[in-house]
């Protein structure tokens, strides 16, 4: 018999910290409304440092099959328990077969990730170490013929972990790939990592923004010149660099 969601002790605590009136700020503040990034989305409205406490607890004993269940729940915060679940026990793996069972398992559940939080609390953590010694095409695979723009902010923000370590060409050509598109959420990653990037290096950013300027979606440039001196960051706004 199919296991129920409220037998998973992890899941069961969720729903009981459920608080109505939070669940309502949030599904203004994640745009669920008709027509919006998160339509359809529902919240128990429970917070991500609750969620933390949870998974700490139970990382240990919750199942891929419980993560199974709790990734196909309509509440996003079962979403984001089993994602976060799923990153502890990718870090605390005792061997490559089971590092290789979770990185199968996420990708496999593409489609469950699927809020920019969702996103960006996961993928650097698990498919970023992953592919640190690995061929890193499935990322551009994803950046240009992904399916959602979730599996195209998959792309860029798994590039993090390799910012991190001063690893940063492929932040810039994957970003170089999603600049064609019109969804401000991409915008905004891409120009996160950009900024990142520049932390790192910042003659390399300052030279693929020149590269790329005539491209570069104008939300995606706020963000990567955020940290830049006013009055160099004046002169990218005005494209007066040359």
């Amino acid at each position: 018999m199919k296991r129920n969601i409220h037998d998973i002790p992890l899941y069961s605590e969720l729903a009981g910290l459920r608080n109505d009136a939070q669940a309502v700020q949030q599904l203004r503040f994640f745009k669920c409304g008709e027509g919006q990034y998160g339509e359809g989305d529902r919240f128990l409205g429970v917070r991500v440092p609750q969620i933390r406490r949870l998974v700490a607890r139970y990382w240990k004993t919750t199942s891929l099959d419980d993560l199974h269940i709790m990734l196909s729940s309509p509440f996003h915060e079962s979403r984001m328990a089993a994602l976060l679940t799923l990153v502890q026990q990718y870090k605390h793996a005792k061997n490559e077969a089971e590092k290789e069972e979770t990185v199968q398992f996420y990708i496999r559940h593409l489609e469950r990730i699927n809020n920019w939080d969702l996103v960006d609390l996961s993928c650097y953590e698990i498919l970023g170490p992953y592919l640190w010694n690995r061929d890193r095409q499935l990322l551009y695979d994803w950046a240009q013929n992904g399916e959602t723009i979730w599996q195209k902010r998959i792309a860029i923000v798994s590039t993090m972990y390799f910012v991190r370590r001063n690893d940063l060409n492929d932040t810039l050509n994957i970003a170089g790939l999603l600049l064609s598109s019109e969804e401000d959420l991409l915008h905004k990653a891409v120009g996160w990592l950009l900024r990142d990037v520049g932390k790192r290096d910042g003659d390399v950013l300052r030279s693929w923004l020149k590269a790329n300027y005539s491209r570069l979606p104008r939300t995606a440039l706020r963000y990567a010149i955020e940290h830049f001196p006013e009055e160099e960051r004046l002169t990218f706004l005005k494209g007066d660099f040359n």
